[in-house]
C-alpha cells in the first residue's frame, strides 16, 4: 500500500499519540514524507521528542513546516489569546495546506474515540480544498480504541511525550 503509493504523507504533531502511527509507518516505508507542524509555540519538550522519536524509528523524510507570516500578524505571540481561529489558521492550516499542494493524500493519526465530531469517522475520506485538486485523507486508526494506542505502545516499547509522562497530557 504504502510502498506503491508516493504521493501520499502523513501529518504528525509528535503528541500523545502520534508515535503509534509513526511506528507503523516506519516499518513499511522508513522514507515516507512526514509532515511536522511547528507552531512556533510548542514546548521544548515537544521539540527534542520530536527528534528523538524520528531518529529512534530512523524516518529520514521528515519536513518542519513553520508559518512564514507570524512575524508579522502575531508580532508579540498573543494572537491565540485574541482569535484562536486566525491563530490556528495562521500557524496551522496554511503552512499545512501548502505543503500538502505537492501530494495525492495525506494520513491522520485521528481516531473515532478522541471527541463527538469524530465518532463516525471512516478510514478514508475525500478533501477536496477550495484551491486544489481533491485529495485522499486516510485515518488508519480511526477505529481504534484509547486502549488499542495504549496497548500498542507498551507492546512495542514505544516512547512517551515527557509531557504525557510527567502527567501534563494524556494518552
Amino acid at each position: 500500500a504504502l510502498e506503491t503509493a508516493p504521493n501520499l504523507a502523513l501529518v504528525s504533531s509528535f503528541g500523545a499519540e502520534s508515535v503509534v502511527l509513526l511506528h507503523l509507518a516506519a516499518m513499511i516505508k522508513r522514507d515516507l514524507p512526514v509532515l511536522f507542524i511547528d507552531t512556533q509555540m510548542l514546548f521544548t519538550e515537544t521539540l527534542v521528542y520530536q527528534q528523538e522519536v524520528a531518529e529512534r524509528l530512523n524516518l529520514t523524510n521528515i519536513t518542519i513546516l513553520r508559518s512564514g507570516h507570524t512575524a508579522r500578524s502575531d508580532p508579540d505571540g498573543t494572537l491565540h489569546q485574541t482569535d484562536p481561529d486566525a491563530c490556528c489558521a495562521l500557524r496551522k492550516s496554511q503552512p499545512l495546506a501548502a505543503a500538502l499542494r505537492g501530494f495525492d493524500g495525506w494520513l491522520t493519526g485521528r481516531k473515532r474515540f478522541q471527541s463527538g465530531t469524530r465518532a463516525q469517522l471512516e478510514h478514508f475520506e475525500c478533501e477536496a480544498p477550495a484551491d486544489a485538486p481533491p485529495r485522499l485523507k486516510v485515518n488508519p486508526l480511526a477505529h481504534w480504541t484509547a486502549h488499542d494506542v495504549r496497548d500498542y505502545i507498551a507492546e512495542h516499547r514505544l516512547p512517551r511525550p515527557p509531557l504525557v509522562a510527567r502527567g501534563y497530557a494524556s494518552i
